[in-house]
């Protein structure tokens, strides 16, 4: 029997649902079908890939030497595909970013706006996801880029400096503090914050740790246009980039003493991956719009990412 790159699909389905049938209907062709493709990809490479004795199906140790292979074989292929329809001069292509969740209050937005405007014909994917996501996403090729922040990343990522980002106490505008205030001062404050899952909101935690003050979360909420909200229409205060207050015309910075610690913002992709023509249009982009909201001292990047094939 001739390999054909259904029969690695078909086993890295059965694989991830761990159920004939499962992976069946999320394939689309019945199950006497799909068991029938398995056991002859056995049978030619003369080895058992499937344990079928208990009650999920599960890849023997030869199956998962062959599945970590398939695996890689079909994201180079995915690639290859991509490489051979890349338009270099942009009048076609698609992009697949990622980001973390506050990006999405102030950055997506004109980055779209501005890669619209300029190449049309790019079509473009945003998916909201954490940091440990997002590399994770990369490395699988299921995103070409991810925007989030410097720090330890996973092997085989590269992180490329777009801007120093800068937080501080966010209060509505009619309640305005002449700053900067002293950290002091928010001890026993209510604040309305960012929720435990946001890398933002540990960053927060660990500046008003270091400060010995603790403020009293009045309000935790999972989303910035939530916190914006309760911001503009209550007492409360909440702590986010300068750059989403200055979006609000309702919303006033108020910086603290010692100032909260400034964040590099970094552009993440795949260190050995293809770099598409709307990949490089992109990332050139986003070096522009970046460097708008960076509050550091020539963080920003400017250089262009190479072509990587």
């Amino acid at each position: 029997m001739a390999l054909e790159l259904r029969h690695l699909r078909y086993l890295l389905a059965v694989a991830e649902h761990g159920n004939f049938t499962r992976a069946a209907e999320d394939l689309h062709i019945s199950q006497p079908t799909l068991s029938q493709q398995v056991k002859q990809l056995e049978r030619t490479l003369g080895v058992q890939l499937l344990d079928r004795t208990g009650r999920a199906v599960r890849l023997t140790d030869a199956g998962e030497a062959y599945a970590h292979h398939a695996r890689r074989a079909l994201r180079d292929l995915a690639a290859a595909e991509r490489a051979v329809h890349d338009v270099q001069d942009l009048s076609r292509g698609h992009l697949r970013l990622a980001v973390t969740p506050t990006f999405t209050a102030y950055l997506v937005g004109p980055l779209t706006a501005e890669l619209h405007a300029r190449h049309p014909g790019i079509t473009l994917t945003v998916r909201e996801m954490t940091q440990d996501r997002i590399e994770a996403g990369l490395l699988a090729d299921d995103l070409d880029l991810g925007i989030a922040f410097t720090g330890p990343h996973l092997p085989g990522i590269t992180a490329d400096a777009l801007f120093t980002e800068t937080l501080s106490l966010v209060t509505g505008t009619g309640r305005a503090e002449g700053g900067p205030l002293p950290v002091s001062d928010l001890d026993d404050r209510q604040l309305a914050l960012l929720t435990a899952d946001f890398a933002t909101r540990a960053h927060i935690d660990a500046y008003f740790e270091e400060h010995r003050v603790s403020p009293r979360i009045a309000v935790e909420a999972d989303s910035v246009q939530a916190l914006t909200e309760i911001v503009r229409h209550g007492p409360l205060a909440t702590v986010l980039p300068d750059a989403i207050a200055r979006d609000h015309p309702d919303l006033a910075p108020v910086p603290l003493s010692p100032a909260l610690p400034t964040r590099t913002v970094t552009l993440l992709s795949r260190t050995d991956a293809y770099r598409s023509a709307a990949a490089r249009a992109f990332a050139r982009l986003a070096y522009g719009i970046g460097s708008a909201y960076d509050t550091g001292n020539g963080c920003s990047a400017h250089t262009v990412l190479p072509s990587r094939s």
